[in-house]
């Protein structure tokens, strides 16, 4: 039988063994909370990078215009996008070089100088320069920094049946001369010039009267729609609204239309070919920088003239068309636009099957991987 000095000195001892045992548990648990804490700091930096570089694939994409100088401008909108990129608190300069083009998704990728037809390319991705993560807890077991980076490829969808926005207007293509690219055509007579008593090639696909028309021509019709469907005409001139939405797009304002609603182009120059649009351009500085394509409109072409008064066209195709000019005061005499068949990025269109025949010239930006 042990004695009592016996016993108190058996408890001491099991009283050190469990406080040592405590002790590395309790900095087993404190490494894994550490861990845990920079692995989440590490997967939040990764997201972060991710969204920077999805955000500029995608910038890149809407500048493909099947041109030289569209690969110029997908590179610029790339870098724009990223340079604007706080990551950590450290401004990112992201090289012109890490942006790569191709025709296939697989590639083979290259850069911008690299581009020898720059009518095939469809796909972008983007790399971001590896950038240190800092590491707070675990630093004796991982290091004290990480180098992360991200990669995202964007492209041109298929192409698209159902178009939206797409401006209020309508071409008439007159059979036997079909429409061609680099000829302006007329989108709203002058008055007394009717392609039938009291229609001017206007529409009113949604909303009526001046407020719609003002809207419609400002910011398009949100209203998606496709090959041989019906729209209504819309009867008259409507010159002030028709000028006063147009105008937006030219940083003109009036009728208190909104520059944060309506913004204007990045390029308001008059009197300019397509094929000159951007080049040198500096965008105004009215209520905001321009956007880069609000001169690039989508408009329905019809080959019969709606009869009389109030009627409706039968939608034959869509038309990629550019705005050379603002709309001048008064009545005004007609409007034209350029038609053109570079590809352009038409907003919220879609392919939907059985929605008619696609346009080979309209697609929409896709983020691939």
């Amino acid at each position: 039988m042990k004695t009592r000095a016996e016993q108190t000195g058996a408890r001491k001892r099991e009283r050190g063994s469990i406080l040592a045992t405590s002790s590395v548990a309790m900095l087993a648990v404190l490494l894994a909370v550490g861990l845990g804490v920079d692995i989440s700091r590490f997967y939040l930096s990764k997201t972060e990078l991710q969204n920077a570089a999805d955000a500029a694939a995608l910038a890149g994409v809407s500048g493909l215009t099947g041109y030289p100088e569209g690969i110029e401008d997908a590179v610029d909108r790339a870098v724009d996008v990223m340079n604007k990129y706080d990551f950590n608190h450290t401004d990112v300069s992201f090289p012109r070089g890490n942006v790569e083009f191709a025709v296939n998704l697989d590639g083979p990728y290259m850069t911008e100088g690299g581009v020898g037809n720059a009518a095939n390319i469809r796909f972008v991705r983007v790399t971001t320069p590896e950038l240190p993560v800092g590491v707070s807890f675990a630093a004796f077991v991982l290091g004290n920094s990480r180098d992360m980076t991200a990669t995202a490829t964007a492209g041109k969808s298929v192409p698209v049946n159902e178009i939206c926005p797409w401006l209020p207007a309508f071409v008439l293509d007159i059979p036997g001369a079909p429409i061609t690219s680099g000829t302006t055509y007329t989108f709203r007579l002058a008055p007394g010039t009717a392609v039938s008593p009291g229609n001017y090639q206007l529409l009113a696909p949604i909303q009526s009267g001046g407020s719609g028309d003002r809207e419609g021509m400002a910011n398009g019709v949100n209203w998606c729609v496709h090959t041989g469907q019906v729209v209504k005409t819309k009867p008259g001139v409507t010159s002030g609204a028709i000028r006063q939405g147009i105008n937006t797009r030219f940083g003109i304002y009036a009728a208190g239309m909104d520059p944060a609603l309506s913004p204007p182009d990045s390029d308001v120059r008059e009197n300019i070919e397509h094929w000159q649009y951007g080049i040198g351009a500096i965008g105004p500085k009215v209520g905001g920088p321009g956007i880069p394509g609000r001169r690039v409109v989508f408009m329905p072409i019809a080959i019969e003239a709606p009869e009389e008064g109030r009627d409706t066209i039968i939608i034959d195709r869509f038309g990629v068309f550019f705005l050379q000019t603002s709309v001048g005061g008064g009545s005004g005499n007609e409007l034209k636009a350029e038609f053109i068949t570079t590809t352009a990025f038409a907003g919220n269109s879609s392919f939907i099957p059985g929605a008619g025949a696609a346009n080979p010239n309209l697609a929409v930006p896709v983020l691939y991987k």
